[in-house]
Order: structure tokens, then C-alpha cells, then sequence
């Protein structure tokens, strides 16, 4: 799971830079990471239910996401922006500390 999140996070950078698949080479670094990352999460769901690991892949990418727009695209995010990431978070905790369907 882990690894898919990081291929999705790398991928959704580099879709920013590939600027509407515009750059050839962030383009095709997007579309690696991407593949990858799907390849990956289909690993995750072997073990984990589908909606529980979609769940935390997105949410997690999200949450990366968000802090690498802010360092490398010098992106702000407004105060309910940065309370819904938060809520984000917490479900994330929630299912992974709570949920039995969680366990893998």
C-alpha cells in the first residue's frame, strides 16, 4: 500500500509539471508512476477490501500531495482547506486503529 501511494503522490506531481502534457519527459514520468501505483494498489487489495485501501491510498495522496504543492509549487491552502486535510487524516486513523476491515 505504501508504495502505491508513493507512485500516485510522484505521479500527481509530475502531472503538474508535465503542464497539460505538454513536456514529453514529465508526461511519460507521469504515466509510469501512475501505472505503477494502480499496479501496486491492486497488490494492496488482495488483503485489504477494496473500499478500505482505496480509502487510504487517496487520502494519504491527498494529504502528500498537499504538502508537496505547498514546497514545490509554493501553493497555499486556506483554513478550511487545511481542516478538511485534517479531517482527512483522522478518518485514515480511524479506519486503520478502529476498523477490523482494516486488517492486513
Amino acid at each position: 500500500m505504501v508504495c502505491a501511494i508513493i507512485f500516485e503522490s510522484l505521479g500527481t506531481s509530475f502531472l503538474k509539471a508535465s503542464e497539460g502534457f505538454t513536456k514529453p519527459l514529465q508526461t511519460f514520468v507521469f504515466v509510469v508512476a501512475m501505472t505503477t501505483s494502480f499496479y501496486m494498489l491492486t497488490l494492496a487489495i488482495r488483503t485489504i477490501p477494496i473500499g478500505i485501501a482505496y480509502a487510504i491510498w487517496s487520502a494519504v495522496g491527498i494529504v502528500v500531495i498537499s504538502i508537496v504543492g505547498y514546497f514545490l509549487y509554493k501553493q497555499n491552502l486556506d483554513l478550511p482547506a487545511i481542516i478538511g486535510i485534517g479531517l482527512i487524516i483522522v478518518g485514515v486513523i480511524v479506519i486503520n486503529v478502529f476498523s477490523k476491515s482494516a486488517s492486513y
